[in-house]
């Protein structure tokens, strides 16, 4: 009877009731062993031989089964789990990039460059779970909901003639799977947060709070994803849900005031920072929903090596100081590829508070100099021939110091053979002739046949789809350099097809190399941590080793847009005057119209009528004297 009287009791338990049950249901593994929703926040920072440093942010958000009710969307972002549902995706990966990967400077075969590195604009990939003659429906309206959802022009993926159906040669190539990019796409604030509102303490607390927007917008290379993958019912039955992995790289000159006055005199020497330097800002605390929160520091191998640190002196830091002691701190296990192995520093998040802030700094002691480890063969593309008409697209590709030490792991009986794929999409505007194909090796021409083990082309189609080639090279190892060269004709558009920057040129975007014989990974000592930070188990999953090319402008055949312009200021001119001219005659005056006449009457009786009226007024004037 008391709760009856005091209703604002009663709603406060069921209040409390419901809280508590989807808690329990969520906050925990449940009696049907489904897994929890789970939120984890981690920053690895790698300083780079050009005297720059990477920042990756990486957060991961796993969602309970689809099966389960909505309780669970106080950590998942809701937005999603509807995207997964409503159009039954299985895979996607959507990227916002600024700037280009320096693959010579920053390196390309290890599990960070794979992976993280993207084409400038944005990329968006999805491999859907619906029939054949239902993707391209999915596709469409999964580009309208991602552009409202991260204020992009995502929405400019819906034609057919802007996406492709990848065979083989893309990595998550299936039949459900379709690809598209915006190569011209401007990054920027407004897009970065709307991906900052799916996390549970958007940029208020935690990792992201040093998320800056002017310190990542001056870096060299900013690139943001989101990569959700729907596991879906597993052969046991059971249901595991959504995992949502939120990256963010960037590539930041950190200031090296710090390094100048220490060691001014010297030529190679490394800028020392902070993270408050760096950010502007420090960390004061983990977000109160994520488990773990870590911040991690890598040396990889190549400095490692430079360095002199090995298994035994690692702790003692011959060439560098850090302003906090770490964790942890973990050692790679040998590679095949390499003799030198990586470090990793390891600190923990949760330890700090306000009061006492987290901000890691890098002293170095010694100029050092080294160089990342690169893929087998470094790829570029870029434009030949001249004028309007015909040009060739060039893909080339050089071998990397580092070529002789991963070859000799794939001898077979003597013969070594290193396996290149290439997947190239060129607009239906760019008419590419295939069987212009040619190939060269070491300057060399070479059959077709002779290099190219498989090969799939898909034509292109005036406003209907892009051209498409899919090609595998069978290089000997000891290949210095290959080329490969296709004709094409540039094609004519309509006025209202041109870009408003039409004069600028049109991108071509870029095409994907990927070596399917080398896997990127780092595996660390086993260690019970290794398995609960996302982030590291990534780092020892095996990735396809790929990179991305240059984007090409290519000019084409751009009418005079002043010519509409002039058209419509002769033809005013002459409306001007025309009009001009009637209402001239229409608005004259009435008395000058009669003294016109009359003066033209005048002149038209002649003399003699005016001689009589003078006659005439004497006669009378003499009549009246006499009288």
């Amino acid at each position: 009877m008391v709760l009856l009287q005091r209703p604002h009791i009663l709603l406060l338990l069921i209040g409390t009731h419901q809280f508590l049950q989807c808690w329990i249901a969520f906050g925990s593994v449940n009696e049907e062993g489904q897994k929890q929703a789970e939120f984890s926040e981690e920053l690895l920072l790698k300083p780079l031989p050009d005297h720059k440093l990477l920042a990756h942010f990486h957060f991961q958000s796993s969602g309970p089964p689809s099966t389960s009710n909505g309780c669970h969307h106080h950590l998942f972002p809701k937005a999603i789990s509807q995207l997964v549902q409503k159009f039954r995706i299985k895979e996607m990966e959507l990227s916002f990039t600024k700037g280009r990967w320096n693959y010579e400077s920053w390196g390309g075969f290890d599990p960070l460059s794979s992976s993280n590195a993207k084409p400038p604009g944005v990329e968006l990939w999805a491999v859907f779970d619906v029939p054949q003659h239902h993707i391209d429906a999915s596709w469409k309206n999964l580009t309208h909901t991602l552009s409202g959802l991260f204020c992009a022009s995502i929405n400019f993926l819906e034609s057919t003639a802007t996406y492709s159906t990848p065979e083989w040669s893309f990595p998550p190539a299936s039949g459900n799977v379709r690809y598209g990019t915006l190569p011209c796409e401007a990054v920027c604030t407004e897009n970065l947060t709307p991906w900052l509102k799916l996390l549970p303490c958007r940029d208020k607390a935690g990792i992201a709070l040093l998320l800056d927007r002017p310190s990542l917008y001056r870096g060299f290379y900013h690139s943001q994803q989101l990569h959700l993958t729907s596991t879906g019912s597993s052969s046991e039955g059971i249901d595991s849900g959504i995992i949502l992995e939120q990256t963010l790289t960037v590539v930041l000159q950190p200031n090296s005031e710090m390094a100048i006055e220490v060691h001014a005199s010297e030529k190679h020497i490394q800028p020392s920072w902070s993270l408050s330097s760096i950010f502007g800002k420090q960390v004061s605390g983990r977000c109160v929903l994520a488990k773990p929160s870590s911040v991690y520091l890598l040396l990889d191998r190549g400095l490692s090596a430079a360095n002199g640190l090995t298994s035994e002196n690692f702790w003692s830091n011959p060439s560098f100081e850090l302003s906090a002691n770490p964790d942890r701190i973990f050692l790679e296990e040998s590679s095949s590829h390499s003799k030198s192995l990586s470090i990793l520093y390891m600190f923990q998040v949760e330890k700090y508070c306000e009061s006492e802030p987290f901000d890691i700094g890098l002293m170095w002691k010694v100029p050092v100099a080294w160089l990342c480890q690169q893929t087998p063969l470094h790829a570029s593309r870029f434009l030949m021939g001249s004028g309007n008409e015909r040009a060739a697209i060039a893909i080339s590709l050089k071998s990397t110091q580092f070529t002789e030490g991963f070859m000799s792991a794939n001898s077979k009986d003597g013969s070594c053979e290193l396996r290149v794929d290439v997947f190239q999409v060129v607009p239906w505007y760019v008419k590419v002739y295939f069987h212009s194909l040619r190939v060269f090796v070491d300057q060399q021409p070479r059959a077709v046949s002779d290099i190219i083990e498989k090969i799939h082309v898909s034509p292109s189609k005036d406003k209907m789809s892009p051209g498409v080639m899919e090609v595998v090279l069978k290089l000997p190892c000891r290949v210095n350099t290959a080329a490969l060269t296709i004709e094409f004709d540039k094609g004519f558009l309509r006025i209202d097809e041109y870009l408003p920057d039409a004069n600028q040129g049109f991108d071509i975007p870029s095409a994907i190399i990927s070596f399917p014989n080398f896997h990127a990974s780092m595996v660390f000592l086993e260690d019970d941590s290794l398995n609960k930070s996302p982030l590291l188990s990534k780092f020892q999953e095996k990735c396809p080793v790929m990179s991305y090319t240059e984007v090409l402008l290519v000019p084409l055949t751009t009418p005079d847009f002043s010519m509409p312009y002039n058209v419509i200021t002769i033809t005013c001119t002459v409306f001007a005057l025309y009009f001009g001219s009637v209402l001239n005659v229409l608005q004259r005056s009435v008395a000058e119209e009669e003294r016109f006449l009359k003066a033209k009457a005048a002149k038209k009786t002649g003399r003699l009528p005016l001689l009589l009226s003078k006659l005439s007024a004497k006669l009378r004037g003499s009549g009246i004297n006499q009288n």
